[in-house]
C-alpha cells in the first residue's frame, strides 16, 4: 500500500504539473509577445526579440501539481488520510511561489520602447532598481513565516546541530528567501542555463528527500522538477524564463530545504550560486554574464581575464558555444550535488 500511495501522491501530481506547464508555456509565448513583454536574445547570429517572463508557466504548473496532490488524497485516498501531508505547509509553499513570481513579473514587464543601459549592456528591459529587488522578494517569505515553517534546530556543516529558536522563522528564513532568489537571478543569459542548473538542484533535493524519508520535500521537488523539465525545451531559443522564473526557482529551493529539513544539504548544492553572488558583488552587480559572440558561434569572455561570473570562468577556459556554457555549469552543479551526498554519507551533514 505504501508503494501505491507513493506512486499516486508523487508521480500523478508530477505528470499533471508537466502537462500544465507545457500547455501554459505555449499560451504565454504568444500572449506575452503580443503584450510587448519581450527581451532581446543577443547570443544568436542575429539578435532575436523573444517573449520574456514565460517562467510563469513553471510556477503555475508547480502550484497545480501541489493542488493535485491535495485533491487526490482528500477525495480519492480518504482511508489513508493519516498519511496526508500538512495542507497548511503546501498552501504556504504555493503562496510563496505565487508572490515571489509576481515580484519577478513586475521586474520583467518594465520594458522600454528603446534600449536602455542595464548592467553593462543595453537592453529593452530596465527592470527594478538593485535595492528594490531584495526589499520586494522578502514578500515571498511571509507565508512560510506565518506558519512557522521548518524546524528551528538545523545541522550546520562542520559545526553540528544548532537550535536557532525564533531566529529561524523571523530572521534566517526571510534572509534565505532574499539571498537565494536574488542569487539564482544573477546567473543566466544562455539558453538552458537557468533551467538546466535548476533541474539538477531539484533532482538532487528530490533524491535526498526520497532517500531520507521526507515526503513533503519529495513532493515539492518532484513536482517543480517536472515543471522545469517541461519548460526546458522552450528555453532553448524560443522563450526567456525571466525573473518570474529565477525568483520562483530560488524560493522553491528554499521551501524544499525548509520543509524537507535539508538546509545543510541545500547549502552545499547552492555553492555555485553563492560563488556567482560574490563574483557579481566584486563589481557592484554591474555585470553582464554574456560573452562576445564570434563568427563560428562560440563565445569569448567579455572582460578579458577578469572573472565576474562563472560564465566568464568557462569562457576563459576555452571558446564555448551557448549550449556548452549551460552543459558545463549544469555539470558543476551536479558535482556539488554529488559532494553533498558524499558529505551526508560521511556524517559531515
Amino acid at each position: 500500500m505504501a508503494a501505491y500511495h507513493t506512486f499516486v501522491t508523487l508521480i500523478v501530481p508530477a505528470i499533471i504539473a508537466y502537462a500544465i506547464t507545457l500547455i501554459t508555456t505555449k499560451f504565454l509565448m504568444g500572449y506575452l509577445a503580443d503584450a510587448g513583454v519581450i527581451e532581446e536574445d543577443r547570443n544568436k547570429a542575429r539578435p532575436l526579440k523573444l517573449p520574456s517572463s514565460c517562467g510563469l508557466a513553471v510556477v503555475f504548473g508547480t502550484i497545480v501539481g501541489i493542488l493535485t496532490y491535495i485533491f487526490g488524497v482528500t477525495f480519492l485516498l480518504m482511508p489513508d488520510k493519516h498519511m496526508l501531508l500538512d495542507v497548511r505547509n503546501l498552501f504556504a509553499v504555493s503562496m510563496t511561489l505565487l508572490l515571489i513570481a509576481l515580484v519577478g513579473f513586475l521586474d520583467d514587464i518594465n520594458v522600454k520602447s528603446k534600449m536602455v543601459n542595464a548592467t553593462d549592456i543595453k537592453s529593452y528591459k530596465q527592470g527594478m532598481k538593485q535595492w528594490q529587488k531584495p526589499l520586494l522578494t522578502v514578500i515571498g517569505a511571509l507565508p512560510l513565516i506565518a506558519i512557522n515553517a521548518g524546524v528551528s534546530t538545523v545541522r550546520i556543516p562542520l559545526i553540528g546541530l544548532v537550535n536557532l529558536g525564533l531566529w529561524y522563522p523571523i530572521v534566517v528564513l526571510p534572509l534565505a528567501i532574499i539571498f537565494v532568489s536574488n542569487a539564482v537571478n544573477l546567473l543566466g543569459g544562455f539558453d538552458g542555463l537557468q533551467t538546466g542548473m535548476g533541474a539538477v538542484a531539484l533532482a538532487g533535493l528530490f533524491a535526498y528527500s526520497l532517500l531520507y524519508g521526507n515526503h513533503i520535500g519529495a513532493l515539492i521537488s518532484l513536482v517543480m522538477l517536472a515543471s522545469v523539465l517541461a519548460f526546458l525545451p522552450f528555453n532553448l531559443g524560443k522563450v526567456i524564463p525571466g525573473d518570474s522564473f529565477t525568483y520562483a526557482l530560488g524560493a522553491g529551493l528554499v521551501s524544499i530545504m525548509v520543509m524537507g529539513n535539508a538546509e545543510s544539504f541545500g547549502v552545499i548544492i547552492f555553492i555555485p550560486w553563492i560563488v556567482e553572488f560574490l563574483l557579481h558583488l566584486s563589481r557592484g552587480f554591474k555585470v553582464s554574464d554574456l560573452g562576445i559572440r564570434q563568427k563560428d558561434g562560440t563565445f569569448k569572455a567579455p572582460y578579458g581575464k577578469r572573472i565576474y561570473s562563472l560564465t566568464h570562468l568557462i569562457m576563459n577556459m576555452k571558446r564555448v558555444t551557448e549550449r556548452e556554457v549551460a552543459i558545463y555549469l549544469s555539470s558543476i552543479e551536479l558535482a556539488f550535488v554529488l559532494l553533498a551526498f558524499l558529505m551526508k554519507v560521511l556524517g559531515l551533514l
